[in-house]
């Protein structure tokens, strides 16, 4: 039987750290705050704002909410990030995607701050992810996988990593990290030629592939680290991975589960990156 590497144990080790660490900038007068700017009322939006609202006020970061109407203008909805963009008590902004077809979505990306983009989404955050510097943040999920590994206490130096999927929300920025860790990496995706060849090689395996049950028993090896970003709904309405985990745990050394794996800990980063934002800006 495969190890459990669960969320909730990795985000209480965060949310301890990052709760002492918001209590420290508030004795030096600076008080975290996250915008959240929100377009309309999408049922999945509202769910993570509750999350990520409920969060933040466990570990003492403030939110301020900009909601807008569905049908807001390209100019109403710029004019609101350059507000969030000038407002030096808000120091990480989250904005919820995707946006209403009357919106240039990738206008608003480049126009937010790099330093207040906590969710990891503008060109700068990328360049600071792949150039290996503090610009900007890491994208929230690919973080929680490190994340993970680190406080498993798996040593990905040396190791062969795979990462199926090279979308720039997940996979190639866990590619760049993973590199960072010193693993070797190997990136795969559709037109990879046998790719359970490739998979099953691997120490430590993330799958970020986006479609529900697509790597069995035939894709991994026995001694595999295997972290699972999928969330999916199946044919029973329930949440599931990107793994088939019944095939797959029997098999490996360590995964993650869905629910319960990764998750579980990328609220806990976001309002990390929020805390360490607000750090910046202390001189």
């Amino acid at each position: 039987m495969a190890k459990q590497l669960l969320g909730k144990e990795v985000a209480a080790a965060l949310n301890e750290k990052i709760k002492a660490q918001a209590a420290a900038l508030k004795e030096k007068g600076v008080n975290p705050t996250l915008a959240i700017v929100r377009v309309g009322e999408r049922p999945d939006d509202l769910s993570y704002e509750r999350g990520a609202t409920k969060r933040c006020d466990m570990l003492g970061v403030a939110v301020e909410k900009f909601v807008l109407p569905a049908d807001v203008s390209q100019e109403g909805l710029m004019e609101v990030i350059q507000k969030v963009n000038e407002d030096a008590s808000i120091h990480g902004v989250l904005i919820f995607r995707p946006l209403p077809s009357q919106i240039d979505e990738e206008a608003v990306i480049k126009a937010l701050k790099p330093e207040k983009d906590v969710d990891g989404i503008t060109d700068g955050s990328m360049v600071g992810v792949f150039a290996g510097t503090d610009q900007g943040f890491p994208p929230c999920t690919p973080q929680a996988c490190m994340e993970i590994l680190d406080h498993y206490g798996i040593d990905c130096t040396g190791k062969k990593a795979v990462v199926v999927g090279r979308s720039l929300v997940v996979g190639k920025p866990a590619a760049m990290m993973l590199i960072k860790k010193n693993a070797t990496v190997t990136v795969c995706h559709t037109r990879t030629k046998d790719m359970p060849a490739v998979t099953r090689e691997a120490d430590i395996l993330v799958v970020a592939a986006g479609r529900a049950g697509v790597i069995d028993e035939t894709y991994v090896a026995p001694g595999q680290i295997v972290i699972d970003v999928g969330i999916n709904v199946n044919e029973e309405g329930k949440l599931c991975g990107d793994v088939k985990y019944q095939a797959v745990e029997p098999v490996v050394e360590a995964i993650t589960p869905v629910p319960g794996g990764v998750g579980a800990v990328t609220t806990s980063v976001l309002v990390g990156h929020v805390v360490e934002a607000a750090r910046r800006t202390v001189k």
